[in-house]
This record gives structure tokens, C-alpha cells and sequence, in this order.
């Protein structure tokens, strides 16, 4: 079974504004709840082939994965894709304009898990989608608040 979650939520900041900070993968363990550290493996910027390392905490469990840049687009879209583990995952940002100075953000994840999570992959799309939901509006909360870098 295929996971596919998608999130959106709007943001009252500029586009550019909101797609800078949240491609910046160095503000990831900022709005991410289960994010704790990110490594870059290749040097910044970020750029189609960049690579870099996450360590997250989901479910219970430690995960460290690398994602490589796929496409990148700034000010409108960048995916990136890992090809480790159990649970090989594409995770696609886009953002829009949604009215005056507001953008609209789609978060997507999509993967094809192996093994045991095949069995386990409709309870970790459940997980993912309030995760992902929870993870928007804390980057709504932060880029609201004002500019930190």
C-alpha cells in the first residue's frame, strides 16, 4: 500500500518569504516537531543534487535518512527524495499566492514501504498527516511572529 499525504495551509507572509525559510533545511528541527538535527553532506546552497542528513524522531523511533534535491525551484516548489530504509519517501513543498502578502504551502510525502511497514502503512500515513499538520502551523506560528532569519 502507497502512503500519499498532503497538507496545505495557509500562511500570511509573502511566497518568497515563506518558501526561503522553509527550503532552508537548516530551519527544519525549527518547525518540525520530529526533527532534531540536520547535517548538510554536500555544501550549501541548496541546489538540484544537494544531499542532506536528518535525524528524526517518529513513532517512537530514532531515524536517520538523507534526502537528496530532486528539483528545486525557489520561491515555488522543491522536492526531495530517499531512497533508505524501510520507507523510501518523496516529500514535495509548494508554494502559491493565496491573496494579499498570504501563501498557500502544500507539504507532501509520498513513499512505497517495504517489509513490516507495508503492514504498518496506514497507521503512519495517520501519523504523518496530524504530524505534518502540526508542523505547518508551528511554521505558521514562527513566520507570523516575524522574520528570524
Amino acid at each position: 500500500m502507497a502512503v500519499d499525504v498532503l497538507t496545505e495551509l495557509v500562511i500570511d507572509r509573502p511566497s518568497a518569504e515563506v518558501a526561503a525559510y522553509a527550503a532552508d533545511p537548516d530551519h527544519a528541527p525549527e518547525w518540525y516537531q520530529n526533527i532534531v538535527a540536520v547535517t548538510w553532506e554536500t555544501p550549501p546552497p541548496l541546489r538540484v543534487g544537494s544531499r542532506v542528513g536528518f535525524v528524526a524522531r517518529f513513532l517512537g523511533r530514532r531515524l536517520a535518512y538523507t534526502y537528496e534535491i530532486l528539483e528545486y525551484l525557489p520561491g515555488e516548489k522543491l522536492v526531495m527524495s530517499t531512497a533508505e530504509g524501510p520507507f523510501p519517501m518523496e516529500t514535495t513543498y509548494t508554494w502559491s499566492p493565496a491573496g494579499e502578502g498570504s501563501t498557500l504551502m502544500t507539504l507532501r510525502n509520498r513513499g512505497e514501504p517495504a517489509g513490516f511497514s507495508k503492514v504498518t502503512a496506514p497507521a503512519m500515513a495517520a501519523a504523518m498527516r496530524r504530524a505534518n499538520q502540526k508542523d505547518l502551523a508551528n511554521l505558521r506560528g514562527i513566520l507570523e511572529a516575524g522574520p528570524s532569519s
